[in-house]
């Protein structure tokens, strides 16, 4: 009788062993997988910054471009290239496609400029870029969302300390004008 009690308690003790160590790894895969997708974001933000000088070199051979929008162009991408944490990315990338999405705006004004191939190529490629990062940005704030579920549900927010992990903050649009959709008037 004495060994089934045993072999009871010890059959539960590797069970619950087995399940502390499948939330410890579920915790420490999710946090990993975290620092993944917003390293993505970054390699991202940084193919696009290493556009932005051959963009600012084709669009400053128009004469009389705009100064201070390829100031603003460049600035944004400088901004951007010193980022080190989340939020200083995020408000840099910002910056940088509000000032590319200016650049372009005054560049149609160009008809010389934009009849460019170099000019239309890169137009072409930070487009491409644009929308990966779009699609990055959504990736990381979806394992975001499932890791700081895990850690605010049981039985993960237990081992949440044991496994040293803590939540993050998703990725914002801090343009509130981009957020939502346009307005559209007939």
């Amino acid at each position: 009788m004495g060994w089934i009690v045993l072999g009871i308690v010890v059959v539960l003790i590797v069970l619950l062993l087995l399940f502390g160590v499948t939330q410890f790894n579920k915790l420490r895969r999710l946090d990993q997988l975290c620092i993944g997708s917003f390293a993505d974001i970054d390699t991202l933000l940084t193919k696009r910054a290493d556009l932005v000088p051959n963009l600012v070199e084709t669009v400053s051979g128009a004469k009389e471009f705009e100064a201070s929008t390829l100031q603003a162009v460049t600035n944004a991408r400088t901004a951007t290239m010193k980022a080190t944490d989340m939020n200083a990315k995020a408000q840099a990338d910002n910056a940088l496609t509000s000032a590319l999405g200016k650049l372009f705006a005054v560049a149609e004004a160009y008809p010389q400029l934009t009849a460019t191939a170099n000019f239309g190529q890169l137009q072409t490629q930070l487009a491409e870029i644009e929308t990966q990062l779009q699609f990055a940005r959504q990736f990381y704030n979806d394992t975001v969302v499932q890791l700081n579920t895990a850690l605010r549900t049981i039985p993960s927010m237990w081992f949440a300390g044991i496994a040293s992990v803590n939540q993050r903050q998703v990725y914002e649009e801090a343009d509130a004008a981009r957020r939502g959709a346009p307005k559209v008037e007939f």
